[in-house]
């Protein structure tokens, strides 16, 4: 680098060392790097709030969830007794009713006509029990005056036993008309409430026909059909669960009856269980899932929300302490059956790992984080 001076009289030149100039530039830089802020710093990973929960040991059963049928020990089918029209109906789908309480009435009039006819049939043949007594006494008047033969007396005697009969027999026509027309009338044989009414009046109705069913909210059974090839496997005091669509459990309880035989229609044993704690929830013939229990062992459990899917790989992120920080581990686990909002643990994990189950879709192994309550 060159430094020119000028003047009137000469223009002077003198050369400056190139180790100055080098000394000036280093000093420079120096100074600029000072004055910059700590912020630009480069900075580590952002802590991340997460949620945690303990895993701890406890009973997993092996489980098989089936459909199941709610039936009530109190129901009844209401069916008619004698073929005839809906005269009238008296109740509706849903009322209450107590035992005995009428329900429908199927056209009586001809039955009544029948037991008319035959209540003018007794009333002659009254008539002539009536007249074959007196002609009886009267004959036995004259046989002991001698004055007619034993041979009248036995004649006399005989239509008196007959007319006697008839009545009998006429008596019990009339009772059995009279109980067939009382089949006209349909009675509640319990006390319950009313289920669908599929007939209307004016139907015609046969012996076959179903009218109504009367359900009562006491006495509700879980019917659990098992595969024969599991019938070994189900044991009395078995727990079931009932659950609802969304997997809650509805209702706790145990088998108390295994059919002994296999329904050949379905290749199914029956299992029932108690379901009255739940007949506010439940309803008769309701169909419902029902989850039962085979055996129990000792073993672990993750919520479903703390697990991720890779490549067909299940992992957890578990909460860790490093360096005195605490960091999220990514850790491969092997799954079982799902029971309710859990999975059983085959491994990877263990009781009192600390696994992160809220804020875990932005982690990578070796995340900070910071356990919220």
């Amino acid at each position: 680098m060159l430094r020119i001076h000028t003047s009137k009289s000469r223009i002077c030149v003198k050369a400056v060392p190139l180790g100055a100039i080098l000394v000036a530039l280093v000093s420079a830089c120096a100074w600029s790097g000072c004055n910059h802020t700590n912020a630009e710093a480069p900075q580590g990973p952002p802590v991340m709030p997460v949620k945690v929960k303990p895993i701890t040991s406890q009973e997993i059963g092996s489980t098989a969830e089936y459909v199941a049928t709610i039936k009530s020990r109190h129901s009844a089918t209401i069916m008619s007794d004698v073929e005839g029209w809906i005269f009238d109906i008296k109740v509706h789908s849903g009322d209450k009713v107590k035992n005995g309480q009428s329900l429908m009435e199927i056209d009586p009039r001809r039955q009544r006509a029948s037991v008319s006819s035959q209540e003018s049939q007794r009333a002659a043949q009254v008539a002539q029990l009536l007249w074959t007594r007196q002609q009886l006494e009267r004959t036995r008047g004259l046989y002991a005056s001698g004055v007619v033969s034993k041979q009248d007396m036995d004649q006399a005697q005989s239509a008196y036993d007959a007319a006697d009969a008839n009545l009998k027999a006429l008596d019990a026509q009339v009772k059995q008309q009279e109980v067939q027309l009382r089949y006209y009338s349909v009675f509640a044989p319990t006390d319950g409430i009313v289920g669908d009414v599929p007939v209307h009046v004016g139907d015609r109705v046969t012996n076959t026909t179903v009218l109504t069913t009367i359900d009562e909210r006491r006495g509700l059974e879980v019917y659990l059909p098992i595969p024969s090839e599991r019938a070994r496997d189900v044991k009395m005091g078995a727990p079931v669960d009932v659950l609802d669509t969304a997997g809650n459990i509805v209702l706790r309880t145990r088998v108390y009856f295994i059919s002994p035989q296999v329904d050949p229609s379905t290749q199914s044993v029956l299992a029932k269980a108690p379901a009255d704690e739940a007949a506010d929830r439940l309803r008769s013939l309701q169909l419902v899932r029902a989850r039962i229990t085979w055996s129990t062992h000792s073993g672990i459990t993750i919520p479903v929300v703390a697990v991720s899917r890779v490549s067909g790989q299940f992992f957890a992120f578990v909460a860790e302490q490093q360096n005195g920080k605490t960091v999220a581990r990514q850790r491969p686990v092997e799954l079982g059956e799902i029971m309710g909002n859990d999975y059983a643990v085959l491994s990877g994990l263990k009781a009192g790992d600390q696994v992160i189950v809220s804020g875990g879709q932005n982690l990578a192994d070796g995340t900070p984080i910071r356990i919220e309550q």
